[in-house]
């Protein structure tokens, strides 16, 4: 028979019972008031039978009561089995999954785990299963996430330097006197006609969900821009996409500045935005974003939520109805300030 072993003396039983009233793991609670029974001299017999356990059980509560205190008798997870791949090869699928693969060598544009799963076997005569690599992937921090598309002609530089320098010069430009309050605000065109996309959809595994496409070609442009900081925006919805419309949306958004404020407004370096026939109202100034770069510009994601939630998927009957979805569109965002400052907030915009 194994020998009976002491408990640890420095909490009392009226502490355990303290902790069990603070605990909100049953488990926990039923080993601690066992533990405090034998500490009020109850024996391992009697805290067996109340916790409904064998003494063997009870002693391995002891045992690790005395190791860890309270916190010890809390559950713990099964550690479940052992990871197939170490910590070294866990590295060097990292290091592939970042590199993406070769199409000329591996066959393939994008990593499938079936892809990743025979590279491993190649690599280390490791058989995995797509599951068990899922699993790997996720543990080290990998989701499937979608893609942002960057420009082919982008430079490498441009985008490190520009987030480096914005905030900085965009304040130093703007005409405005020392102290004046500078508001950040970015704009974009979207382009929205009877040829919406199809976005994804809920539907049984197995079927191929269908959804409305039009073929006509009537289409409007939506004009917006967002102040992230202040969860304000400003838009118009024009035929066309030219000097003379720019010049309308900068008038509506210097009425959305406010008072006394003078508004950074950043845009990308399409003709119509720094046209001569420009009319910039004396409370905006322009900053423009580097060529090829639309991933700084939020208002490309305020585009892609407003297409994915309010404006795919549908029939626009004119160009009349192409206008008011677009004014219902642009409204019902411009009434949920939380979700501009959501999608348009920019640590390296918004943080200095």
């Amino acid at each position: 028979m194994a020998a009976a072993i002491g408990v640890r003396s420095d909490y009392t039983s009226a502490d355990l019972r303290g902790f069990a009233r603070r605990s909100g793991d049953a488990d926990q609670v039923r080993r601690l008031l066992a533990v405090a029974l034998i500490l009020d001299g109850g024996s391992r017999s009697e805290a067996a039978k109340i916790a409904g356990v064998t003494l063997q059980i009870v002693r391995d509560w002891v045992l690790r009561f005395n190791d860890g205190g309270p916190d010890g008798l809390a559950t713990r997870k099964a550690p479940g089995r052992a990871s197939i791949l170490n910590d070294e090869q866990r590295a060097r699928l990292a290091e592939i999954v970042e590199a993406g693969p070769i199409p000329a060598a591996h066959g393939v544009v994008r990593w499938r785990l079936a892809d990743l799963a025979l590279w491993v076997w190649d690599e280390f005569e490791l058989s995995v299963t797509r599951h068990t690599l899922g699993r790997e992937l996720r543990a080290m921090g990998y989701r499937k996430l979608s893609a942002r598309p960057r420009h082919r002609g982008q430079k490498r530089d441009d985008i490190v330097d520009f987030k480096t320098s914005a905030p900085v010069s965009g304040a130093n430009q703007a005409a405005a006197p020392g102290g004046t309050p500078i508001e950040l605000w970015w704009q974009d065109e979207a382009r929205i006609g009877q040829q919406t996309k199809l976005t994804r959809r809920w539907a049984k595994r197995g079927t191929r969900p269908s959804a409305p496409k039009d073929q006509r070609r009537s289409s409007a442009w939506l004009f917006g821009a967002i102040c992230p900081a202040e969860g304000k925006a400003a838009g118009i919805v024009m035929p066309r996409c030219n000097s003379e419309a720019m010049s309308m949306h900068l008038e509506e958004i210097a009425f959305h500045v406010a008072p006394g404020a003078h508004a950074v407004l950043l845009l990308d370096q399409a003709g119509w935005h720094g046209s001569a026939e420009l009319v910039v109202p004396p409370n905006i100034t322009l900053m423009p974003l580097p060529p090829r770069c639309p991933e700084l510009n939020p208002v490309e994601n305020v585009w892609q939520f407003m297409r994915d939630n309010w404006l795919s998927n549908r029939i626009f009957k004119s160009y009349d109805d192409i206008v008011d979805h677009c004014c219902f569109a642009w409204n019902k965002l411009v009434d949920q300030p939380w979700r501009i400052m959501s999608i348009g907030m920019r640590q390296w915009a918004h943080g200095y």
